[in-house]
């Protein structure tokens, strides 16, 4: 990479990127609240609204790779710019759907499409491309930091719009919030990109794809990371039927939702402060174990609001913070001429996880009328991921040159 190249201010980036990540992973995060009175409205089953859910994490993961490859073409404004628009049209869509197909194109695809453009994917290739070595992991932290405390900003607001407004007018309202990010997305438009220089590449993005998908450090990458969107998106949707089903009030879940990003901002950052001192390696086998044994404990003790809390703060200081480290250690191993690309290929593992975690649920429970299978497979591929990642190498992948990749 030529590191001649003129880069954003430090402040100007890190706020911006914060207020984007606060809108589009808050939103996201709070959709589990929906569930109830759509499910009840239109005489869904659990099922129905899960598989949208699933196919919008599924729909994130691929587009990912894609708007990956466009950021690191084109630069990051022109994805998040589409992003933002898309966002806005898959919740307007949500808000009128009247069949489970309909719920599956609006907030399954459209929103999926959405996210890909306007969350970590997009936005950690602009802090790796503008941020020194030395601060990188630091950076990473403090924005992975930001779109936690989205979570924990966004779920009383959702909660409150629902309870005021019902869950209709409460995503319109969103789908017009969710389009104050696009003076925002100008705040993150690259000077090299406006400039016409894009990063020197000594490979092409087949080349580097083929590289990284043959690489096994980059597949247990991919293998720990569907295990983190299987436990967090399971638990980020289906928890508040969970304790909806064990009688306790609606609120309990709201608040336990918004415990959960309040802590995850306090857990991000510690993170991104301690890769520079850690093995991401280390810290991603510690959070997956922490994760199985946090699980366990909330399962094995009486379900009360005190124990959701608990589990709310214990979950959150565990929630996001395998981000920072994973994408850390792509950028190591592989450097940053493809760094978006190669975040958003490792991230499909992570979207393979979700789709996989929120459907089950579902599934699941509208089999067996019980959550309780999936969390023993959450607990047990919490400690079957912290292996994988033992298993990385971070050291910087030795390549042959390839001089036919930067004419290409």
């Amino acid at each position: 990479m030529n590191h001649t190249r003129p880069l954003l201010d430090l402040r100007q980036m890190l706020i911006c990127s914060a207020i984007l990540l606060t809108f589009s992973m808050g939103i996201r995060h709070g959709f589990g609240l929906w569930m109830q009175p759509m499910t009840q409205a239109m005489s869904w089953g659990r099922e129905d609204f899960s598989l949208a859910i699933a196919v919008q994490n599924l729909t994130w993961g691929v587009a990912g790779i894609f708007s990956g490859m466009l950021a690191d073409r084109f630069g990051a404004f022109r994805v998040i710019f589409m992003g933002v628009v898309l966002y806005a049209l898959g919740l307007l869509g949500m808000a009128h759907a009247t069949t489970p197909l309909a719920l599956v194109l609006s907030a399954g695809v459209l929103i999926g499409l959405a996210q890909a453009g306007t969350t970590y994917v997009v936005v950690y290739g602009i802090v790796g491309r503008n941020t020194p070595v030395e601060k990188r992991s630091y950076a990473m932290g403090l924005t992975a930091a930001a779109g936690s405390f989205g979570q924990f900003l966004m779920m009383p607001v959702e909660g409150f719009l629902i309870t005021q407004w019902g869950w209709q007018q409460a995503l319109l309202s969103l789908a017009v919030m969710i389009l104050l990010m696009l003076p925002l997305s100008l705040g993150l438009r690259e000077p090299a990109f406006a400039q016409g220089q894009s990063p020197q590449r000594d490979q092409t993005i087949v080349q580097a794809l083929r590289e990284a998908m043959a690489y096994p450090s980059f597949q247990w990458l991919m293998a720990g990371f569907f295990v983190c969107g299987f436990q967090v998106v399971f638990i980020g949707v289906h928890l508040p039927s969970y304790l909806k089903d064990k009688g306790l009030n609606p609120e309990v879940a709201g608040h336990a939702l918004a415990l959960i990003g309040l802590f995850n901002v306090f857990g991000t950052y510690a993170v991104g402060l301690m890769g520079s001192r850690f093995a991401g390696r280390h810290l991603l086998a510690f959070n997956y174990i922490a994760r199985s044994v946090v699980i366990t404990v909330f399962l094995l003790v009486p379900v009360s609001n005190w124990s959701v809390y608990i589990f709310s703060c214990c979950m959150g200081l565990l929630w996001l913070s395998t981000v920072p480290p994973t994408n850390g250690t792509v950028a190591k191993i592989f450097g940053l001429s493809h760094f978006s690309m190669l975040g958003g290929s490792v991230f499909f593992g992570h979207q393979l996880g979700s789709f996989m975690g929120v459907w089950l649920g579902g599934w699941l429970y509208d089999h067996t009328g019980s959550y309780d299978v999936v969390w023993y497979i959450a607990i047990a591929l919490g400690l079957v991921a912290a292996v994988f990642n033992l298993q990385v190498n971070e050291n910087p992948i030795a390549r042959a040159p390839h001089p036919q990749g930067a004419a290409a």
